[in-house]
């Protein structure tokens, strides 16, 4: 979540019924003058706009002004196809929000799993919370105690009810699962980094040449330059993607040989042609790599039928081809809700 200089209003899809545009949780930010993300465009995200911005020129001691939350019909309201309905929770953000803000985003980049609890009909601050139902920050109201008891296997917003009517929302702020640990701060690593800068994942980029980096780099990028980056592969956690595209076909060939000894990644990608695949399948044979192990090893890379070598266009292959790796691994393995 972006952190705003301005007043704000965080606008979330508190809840889905039907068909709809967007899912549960999604959300976007809204200032007197701009816009953030999005909840689904449409008359849907333009009368939330205006209903973000009258709660803005509002007094900010008022409750009306803080919180809201209504229900959408997107079919006979709002003219819109989908035909379900959405309920979107208004909040507004302002300065004294900033810590819990950035301690939401610190824990993102970690990976770590958060969930928000919001008092809709109350002025109170929101409270972050950890998967175990720890306290990380903001007030810690008694009335909360029914809330946090749903957080265990919550993946989805939730509207609830306290013992005394009172609404809350549950707000769950899961970090991206898909990992991928990039070798390569070359032309096609900076484009693919550039690609992915926006799509639920983290990003590990990687490469020996420090001044390589850019100096700014996407939320959910961190860099780590070493000499060493084989260490690395053996330390990443289970589950991990491998896209290695270094500037030296000897270090490829080393990043792949200890790629190929784990058997817990999800997918190994190697930039190259059918040529450099058949070279390197032999050399590392030579060197031990069972013939199972190298058929994870997935080169050249990229969506079939697209061909362009520019660094963008193999970027973008990259992306699609990774989303889908991702797709698949969440349908095989997906999360277990309450």
């Amino acid at each position: 979540m972006a952190i705003q200089t301005e007043p704000t209003i965080l606008v979330t899809v508190a809840k889905v019924v039907g068909s709809a545009p967007r899912e549960s949780g999604a959300k976007m930010l809204v200032t007197q003058d701009q816009c953030f993300d999005t909840i689904g465009g449409g008359h849907l995200e333009m009368r939330a706009i205006e209903i973000a911005r009258e709660m803005l020129a509002l007094p900010v001691d008022t409750l009306a002004s803080q919180r809201h939350l209504e229900r959408f019909s997107l079919g006979p309201g709002l003219g819109q196809c989908c035909g379900g309905a959405m309920h979107l929770a208004f909040e507004r953000i302002d300065q004294h929000n900033q810590d819990y803000i950035s301690c939401l985003n610190l824990r993102q980049q970690c990976g770590q799993d958060t969930w928000r609890v919001i008092a809709l009909d109350q002025q109170f601050d929101a409270t972050l919370y950890d998967a175990s139902g720890n306290r990380l920050t903001g007030p810690d109201a008694d009335a909360q105690a029914h809330v946090v008891s749903q957080i265990d296997g919550s993946h989805t917003c939730q509207i609830i009810l306290d013992h005394t009517a009172q609404r809350w929302l549950l707000d769950p702020c899961l970090a991206h699962k898909p990992h991928l640990m990039l070798f390569g701060a070359g032309h096609v690593g900076t484009a693919i980094v550039r690609a992915m800068g926006e799509l639920p994942c983290q990003i590990t980029w990687i490469d020996e040449r420090e001044d390589m980096f850019p100096s700014v780099l996407p939320s959910n990028v961190r860099t780590e330059a070493t000499d060493t980056p084989e260490a690395l592969i053996a330390s990443a956690p289970p589950g991990v993607t491998f896209l290695v595209l270094t500037h030296s076909h000897a270090l490829d060939q080393t990043l792949a040989e200890h790629i190929l000894r784990r058997d817990d990644f999800t997918w190994f990608g190697l930039i190259g042609s059918k040529t450099k695949r058949m070279q390197f399948e032999h050399r590392l044979s030579e060197r031990g790599t069972p013939v199972q192990a190298l058929t994870r090893m997935v080169c050249p890379i990229g969506v079939p039928g697209i061909y362009g070598k520019e660094p963008a266009v193999i970027a973008a292959s990259v992306a699609a081809q990774l989303l889908q790796v991702w797709e698949a691994a969440r349908q095989n393995n997906p999360p277990i809700s309450s």
